[in-house]
């Protein structure tokens, strides 16, 4: 799992939407696997790759359930419906993004953060092998951004390429594998953890004081503001 991190306006989401295949690159290509991202039609891409944006909306008021079953559109042949397999997908992905006692609920009727997992889960349907999602914790409280990033970690572990945009240094260092520094459109540095997340490069970066220490149980670095 690679972390994107840095100030605003440092080209985090533009990176991504250009590596989602969203926007195109004014030079080179996007590979996915070997192939140019720009010949393949949008729906092999979907069976591939999941792009979480940081808005996300829904011209339909669906219900939970049918958000997150439309995540196996890229499977669906014939007369398009959707079979025991599929079913039990989504049922797999609700139970992961924790969302089940919502899945009878019209979308509207969810808080910003209970979205949120609504699409994490729709994606996660999809079964893709690369996962790019931009500060997909806004609006969730501490026990949800939590279990959203330990499930990324799972994720990962299993196989799964993952690409996260977040302004949260501390859950970036700990449970993030390497992380990529930018500022303002270009790569300051990228690494492993401990080898971005240190006080001089941050502190260059993001203009302000920060105190760089290691978390007491893990040993993972934290980041804190010094106070003048």
């Amino acid at each position: 799992m690679l972390g994107i991190i840095g100030p605003n306006g440092s080209g985090k989401s533009t990176l991504l939407k250009i590596a989602a295949g969203v926007l195109a690159p004014l030079s080179g290509k996007i590979l996915l696997g070997k192939d140019n991202i720009k010949s393949q039609p949008r729906r092999k891409i979907a069976g591939q790759l999941g792009y979480l944006p940081q808005n996300t909306s829904s011209m339909f008021d669906y219900r939970v359930e049918e958000v997150v079953a439309l995540g196996r559109y890229p499977y669906l042949s014939g007369m398009g419906f959707l079979q025991k397999e599929d079913w039990q997908i989504v049922e797999r992905c609700l139970e992961q993004t924790e969302i089940k006692i919502y899945r009878d609920r019209p979308i509207s009727q969810l808080s910003g953060g209970e979205r949120q997992r609504v699409w994490l889960a729709s994606i996660l349907a999809q079964e893709p092998q690369v996962l790019l999602l931009d500060e997909p914790t806004t609006g969730l409280d501490l026990h949800h951004q939590v279990a959203f990033f330990g499930l990324l970690e799972e994720l990962a572990q299993d196989g799964m390429a993952i690409g996260v945009v977040t302004h949260d240094l501390n859950l970036a260092g700990q449970y993030c594998r390497e992380l990529m520094l930018l500022r303002s459109g270009e790569k300051i540095i990228s690494g492993l953890v401990g080898e971005v997340i240190q006080d001089d490069i941050l502190a260059e970066v993001y203009q302000e004081s920060l105190y760089v220490g290691r978390h007491p149980v893990n040993g993972k670095p934290i980041v804190l503001p010094v106070k003048k």
